[in-house]
């Protein structure tokens, strides 16, 4: 079904697709919640699609969202892409987790701690950054000045 076509009633997995969307730890099942809930035009949809759009700390998912909401006929402004850090404070958890490890740690080991001790953080940067994610980490965790 495109755009064109959207439907006015709400999917029978809406409750489904609200906390898809809200889900903070994978980027990628709120790009699939923003693309499904684009088929749909009612109010709810839309709200929720617009939250996305000036909320979400992927900008992928933002413009995604920006996409759903123009081709159901919304008046919408393109989200710029925001400076600094999608995450508040970002250096200081990378710092606190690196401190965590041992003197010696690899790289992997830091992205695996990451990864389980702030999925939050993984997650976001991961989508943000893309195929440059593990550069971006890596560069940064080489970077990361820890007192030992």
């Amino acid at each position: 079904m495109s755009n064109n076509e959207a439907r006015t009633d709400l999917p029978e997995n809406f409750d489904e697709l609200k906390k898809s969307i809200n889900r903070n730890a994978n980027w990628r099942e709120r790009m699939d919640a923003v693309e499904e809930l684009g088929k749909w035009k009612a109010r709810e949809t839309i709200e929720l699609l617009k939250h996305s759009m000036s909320g979400d700390s992927v900008y992928k998912v933002q413009e995604a969202a920006y996409r759903q909401l123009q081709a159901l006929g919304e008046q919408v402004t393109k989200p710029e892409r925001k400076e600094g850090d999608a995450v508040k404070d970002t250096k200081k958890i990378l710092v606190r987790i690196k401190k965590s490890l041992p003197k010696d740690h690899s790289y992997e080991e830091f992205k695996e701690k990451l990864k389980k001790m702030r999925i939050d953080v993984y997650d976001t940067y991961e989508g943000d950054k893309g195929p440059d994610f593990d550069k971006w980490l890596e560069q940064l965790w080489s970077e990361l000045r820890t007192r030992q």
